[in-house]
């Protein structure tokens, strides 16, 4: 794959300025030049180092597929049993994740490390930092994700203090699904309904204003294939 990256030339920027300011949310429907977004894609779709990540309350395990290999049947039902308990009325997530540094690294062999450092880049922040109406973006941060049936998260809105998010992206790495599989981007009302959901549609950015209540939804053993994607923010120096 090309360490080099280029934002799609088809990109409606004062539209999406105009659905940014009037939201607070947009898509971005085909944010890479021609056959970027599949080459990520394809990677991803072969890789054996991704993580299991998950919390219990405020604390974050992390567990290497070798680790996970080791559990048997009655350990891995106990930990599904705590995860889902948790969930149903509070914070918490489960799904598989690769790190990026933040800032990402132009110079890496790992392609997700290379698009968070595009995205990095002065002239990507400065057009994104335009179309949202910010001009102190700094840098983004990101890691791939794999959402498989039973992955999840739940509810929150990615305010996190010394963070200095401004926003959240989620850009989609998924060729074909369904809105029933589940691993919808979805944005709560206060009223408590769902205001707008995102299905994972291929190549398609999807970035938001923090903060902003947001979760996934369950993946369901009808996803016949993981939900992938590289997901982060974009951040003002401290």
């Amino acid at each position: 794959m090309s360490s080099d990256f280029a934002l799609s030339d088809r990109i409606d920027w004062d539209g999406i300025a105009r659905r940014f300011a009037a939201h607070g949310r947009i898509e971005i429907p085909c944010l890479l030049a021609g056959g970027q977004a599949a080459a990520l894609r394809e990677n991803l779709a072969v890789r054996t180092d991704w993580t299991l990540v998950m919390n219990a309350g405020t604390n974050v395990y992390e567990m290497t597929r070798d680790a996970w290999a080791t559990l048997d049947g009655a350990q891995r039902a106990e930990l599904d049993r705590r995860i889902v308990a948790a969930g149903r009325d509070g914070f918490q997530y489960r799904y598989e994740a690769i790190r990026a540094p933040d800032g990402g690294d132009a110079a890496s062999h790992d392609p997700v490390a290379r698009f968070v450092a595009f995205l990095s880049s002065p002239t990507v922040l400065g057009t994104i930092g335009d179309a949202m109406g910010v001009g102190d973006l700094a840098f983004a941060d990101g890691q791939a994700t794999r959402y498989d049936a039973g992955h999840f998260l739940t509810c929150h809105d990615d305010d996190v203090d010394g963070k200095h998010r401004r926003a959240a992206y989620v850009f989609s790495l998924a060729p074909r699904w369904r809105a029933e599989w589940g691993g919808l981007l979805m944005f709560h009302g206060e009223d408590g309904n769902i205001d707008e959901a995102f299905v994972p549609q291929m190549g398609a950015l999807r970035l938001f204003a923090v903060p902003q209540p947001h979760s996934v939804s369950y993946v369901t053993p009808l996803a016949p294939e993981a939900r992938l994607s590289i997901t982060g923010w974009l951040r003002a120096a401290g």
